[in-house]
Order: structure tokens, then sequence, then C-alpha cells
């Protein structure tokens, strides 16, 4: 059946130089990493009891949490039916399955072999990463820092292990797996030595990269972080540490847009990084006060991080993922919600003239530049996006009453 609306709308595009048919392509082939964690407060199976510490904090008690794998499954399906897109999943170690607890230096790859047979039939790719939080061994706020050598190798030996998880599912998936080092080591107030850990934290690096995988399977990145909660004073990876890591070791930075000072914008960052490497890995959050990860809306800031991607042809350089945790408020509404505002704004930018923008800018036409800027911004998008929506199965915006039932019949029926 035609959508007239929609033809309409790409007649509009079509006068400003933009091929819509192009941008839904395009914006349908860019992956994007949901993360598991939204779904249970990013309480993992190693612990279901367990509370969180380590610079992190999950707000809220909204009924209907995932208690098991068998409601994060369920629970992650349903949400994946609302988001358009290619689709990955981003797990953290504590969410091995066993038939008994799995001692985090001890993590093995066929702890994860569950999610893989989940993924693969749904066509999900899966990255990783190591937790080194919530944890009695990190409850100092130490961990690949920490002055005591014990500490530092019990560290050590987890994300060894969790580096040939990741190496493993990238092969068995056959798509590079994603691995992700986050520490929360720091202190609260004022350090007498801030060297010392920085050396530390190197030299565990140094240990952990002693392993080598093959690329083709595995894309080992580092996330800075400017402080947490417990941590307000000092964090030893910060981001130019980490840069400066990744670029003398062969690994990659990743970006989360709530890990900066308030007034660093990411969106200006994605161009330095792509200039020096060949490609980057991003969160997307949403910073209220501080790290505070909010569910992601359609403003600015991520509209901006968007069109770098997108300016900086970094749809298959910048790997993109989701990284915020609200259990304030329905956990499967805060996943989908953030999912499909990051499609949204990637296929926002897809409808950009790029090149003719960066053309008055090259040849100093900055008032043209500034007019048409603003007068792209009330073109109609939102009929090219319910276009997307409906090529990709996915409901419009009325999606939320699916959400509403589903709570109803089965969030509201667990303990």
């Amino acid at each position: 059946m035609e959508n007239t609306a929609y033809n309409q709308a790409k007649l509009e595009y079509q006068n400003w130089g933009v091929d819509t048919e192009d941008a839904l392509t395009r914006c349908a082939a860019i992956p994007l990493s949901l993360h598991c964690w939204q779904g249970d407060d990013v309480t993992g199976f190693e612990n279901p009891s367990g509370v969180l510490s380590g610079g992190i904090q999950v707000t809220g008690n909204y009924p209907g949490k995932a208690r098991c794998k068998e409601d994060l499954f369920k629970d992650l399906e349903f949400t994946y039916s609302f988001i358009p897109g290619k689709k990955r999943l981003s797990l953290h170690a504590i969410y091995g399955i066993s038939g008994k607890p799995i001692k985090r230096d001890e993590v093995d790859c066929v702890h994860f072999d569950p999610w893989l047979d989940w993924a693969r039939v749904r066509g999900i790719g899966i990255d990783f990463n190591p937790t080194l939080f919530s944890h009695p061994m990190a409850a100092a706020g130490l961990t690949l820092s920490h002055p005591d050598r014990a500490v530092r190798d019990f560290w050590i030996r987890h994300v060894k292990a969790t580096r040939k998880i990741a190496a493993y599912i990238g092969e068995k998936q056959g798509s590079p797996c994603l691995h992700n080092i986050w520490i929360p080591d720091g202190l609260k107030d004022l350090p007498a030595d801030r060297l010392g850990p920085r050396e530390r934290l190197r030299d565990s690096l140094d240990e952990i990269f002693s392993v080598s995988y093959d690329k083709t399977f595995i894309v080992d990145v580092l996330e800075s972080k400017v402080f947490g909660i417990g941590l307000e004073s000092y964090t030893a990876g910060t981001a130019d540490f980490y840069l400066s890591y990744a670029a003398m070791r062969g690994l990659y930075p990743l970006l989360d847009n709530g890990h900066y000072h308030p007034t660093e914008l990411v969106s200006d960052k994605i161009s330095s990084v792509l200039s020096l490497f060949d490609k980057a890995a991003l969160h997307i959050t949403r910073p209220v006060r501080w790290d505070s990860d909010h569910v992601p809306l359609f403003e600015d800031e991520v509209k901006e991080i968007a069109k770098e991607i997108i300016r900086c042809h970094g749809e298959e350089r910048v790997l993109i993922g989701l990284d915020y945790f609200d259990a304030g408020i329905n956990r499967i509404a805060a996943w989908a919600a953030g999912a499909r505002t990051v499609q949204k704004a990637l296929l926002y930018a897809l409808l950009q003239p790029h090149g003719e923008l960066k053309k008055m800018q090259d040849d100093f036409r900055f008032t043209q530049l500034l007019v048409w800027q603003e007068e792209l911004k009330t073109l109609p998008f939102g009929v090219v996006w319910d276009e997307y929506l409906r090529r990709q199965n996915c409901p419009g915006n009325r999606w939320f009453s699916a959400v509403e039932k589903y709570e109803t019949d089965v969030l509201q029926r667990r303990n």
C-alpha cells in the first residue's frame, strides 16, 4: 500500500539533496548493542541478592525486575520487538549461566554458551564486559590499581578469563565481540599519590594484554570515567590515561557521554578519536547532574553524537552501545525508549545533506550554513521515522500500550 505522506516527505528531502531510501537502508544496518543489566538492576546471576558497590548505583524499586535467566531472556526478547535496526547484546561477566556459583576469576566460555544459543537463533550479536565491582575483592573501590598484589592478581585473572570468553564468543558468532574494561578504581578524598595507582594499573593492563587473540574475533576497548559514587576526588582510569594507553598498545577507547565533566561533549570527541584510531566504542546514556545513567532522550547532544558518527563515516567504525539503568520506571520501557531514541538520532543524522553543509563550511559560507541547519530541523522527519518503523516491523508511537499489558500479565506476577 502506497504511503502518500512518506512519498511527499521523500520529495521534500530530495529538494535538499537527501535520499530518504538510502537513509532507511543505512540506518537498518548500523548495529546497536543493548545492555543486559537494565533488566535486573545490574544484579546478575552470581549473587542475585547482592547489593551494588564500587562507584555505581541503581535507584528505584519498580516492580517486576528479572529474577533469573528465564526472566531476562523473556524480557529481552519482548524488548527487541520494539527496536528497529541491527541488534546486539552487551553482557557482563556476572551473567554467566551455571548450575553452581561461579567465582569471578574462574568464569569460563561454557558459562556463556546458553547466551550464544539464545542469540544465534534471533540473529543477535554479543559483546562482553568483565565485572570489576560488587565483589568483596573490590570493597575498597580498587581493583587493577590496588596496592595489594594479591588483589590485583585476582582481577588480572578475571579479566584474562573474560578476554578469552570474548574471543570465543566472537569466533562462535562470526562477528567480533567487543570486550570493554571499566574499573571503579579511585578515592573519595584528595590523594597523596596519583602516580602509583596509575603505574599499577598500567602494569596490570600490560599483563592482561600479554595474551594475544585474533582481532577478527575480539575488539579490546578501555572505558574511562571522571569519578564515581564514593570516588569523587580521583580515578586512576581517566580519559587521558586510557587514550594514551590505547594508542600505545594498539587498543581502542570507549567514550561514555556520562563519564566526562558536564561541560565536555562526547560529540566533539568522536572526530578526534576517529582521526587517530580506525575505530572507537561508544556508550550512550543521559547524565543529568553527573553520570546518573538516565534513559537517553531525543535531545541535542544525542542528535549531535549521531551526526558526528555519520559525518565521520563511522557507521562501521563506531561501535555503539547503551549503558544506563533506571529502576524507577518500567525496565522494558526504559530499554526500548533509549534504544529507539538512538535509532531515531541515527536516522535523523542520515537525513542531513552533510556533503553540502561541509562544502559551505569549507567555502566560508557561514550565513548559508546557519540558515540551512535551522531550516533542516523542520523537515518532515517524523514521517520518515514512521516509515522506518513500518519497514522494520516495529510498533509505531503507540508501542507503550503493549508494554503496559506485559507489565500486567508478566511483570506484576513476579515476587
